[in-house]
């Protein structure tokens, strides 16, 4: 890829990750598109970003293991020499919805090591990447990074509590990694969509809209992924500088927690 900014965005084949990636590309970045298994799709987000303006190319790689988490950096490094932008967007919901007395451990580890550890350890790669490459001075605009979260940080769902543990880990992996990357210049900040239209929410679409009708949300509609992918954006072209460890709601209003 050229000399454009470059963005590795993990989970870059549907949903959400595909509404930043195109987002993005609209703004004239370079995509890594990141994908686990659906080759098909990724290269479909790389046709779309290319459409839009921008550069992509996809890269395969499971980051809850630690062997292909350090492929897909050396890869990106090497492929564009630089990375302006980390965007840890990859997560999975438990593969069975059951309740929190009945929760396994295997659920329990494949969920923790795809929506937490996953992003943990391919941040902390990157960052030494990143402020190596900011000593040698090859950064013209400083480098960031932005964690997906959810609402289920906060909100108790007690027939996936994987889930919602994993996503309030990240929030504090988003403190984290602001505080202690703030000196060298990188800010961190955390994206938290609300209910979103995507495969994940697929399965619950129904009652989610009627509570939606009902009043769920001040804003009485389904999140989109492109309206994720807009407030990336924003935090990407550099229109929060004096903010770390910040947390953009992009879920309708649902943080109100109104009486």
């Amino acid at each position: 890829m050229t000399e454009r900014r470059v963005a590795l965005v993990t989970g870059a084949g549907r949903g959400i990750g595909r509404g930043i990636a195109l987002a993005l590309g609209e703004r004239g970045w370079a995509i890594v598109v990141n994908y686990r298994a659906n080759q098909d799709a990724a290269e479909s987000v790389v046709r779309a970003v290319r459409e839009a303006g921008g550069e992509a190319a996809a890269v395969q790689a499971d980051i809850a293991l630690a062997d292909e988490r350090h492929r897909l950096v050396e890869q990106v490094f090497a492929q564009n020499r630089r990375l302006d932008l980390l965007v840890n967007n990859a997560g999975m919901a438990p593969r069975r919805r059951v309740d929190l007395l009945q929760t396994d451990e295997a659920s329990y580890d494949e969920v923790m090591a795809t929506n937490l550890k996953g992003p943990f350890f391919l941040t902390q790669a990157v960052a030494r990447r990143m402020i190596a490459l900011l000593e040698a001075g090859v950064y013209a605009q400083k480098p960031l990074i932005v964690n997906i979260g959810s609402i289920s940080a906060y909100t108790s769902s007690t027939n996936r509590a994987e889930y919602c543990l994993s996503k309030a880990g990240l929030a504090m992996m988003t403190r984290l990694f602001a505080d202690a990357l703030a000196p060298h210049g990188i800010l961190v900040y955390e994206v938290r969509p609300g209910i979103v239209a995507t495969d994940m929410t697929g399965a619950v679409a129904e009652k989610y809209t009627r509570l939606i009708q009902d009043g769920l949300t001040p804003i009485r509609r389904w999140g989109q992924p492109e309206d994720v992918g807009r407030a990336v954006v924003a935090l990407a072209e550099g229109w929060f500088p004096f903010s770390t460890g910040e947390v953009i709601n992009v879920d309708g209003g649902f943080h109100l927690r109104r009486l």
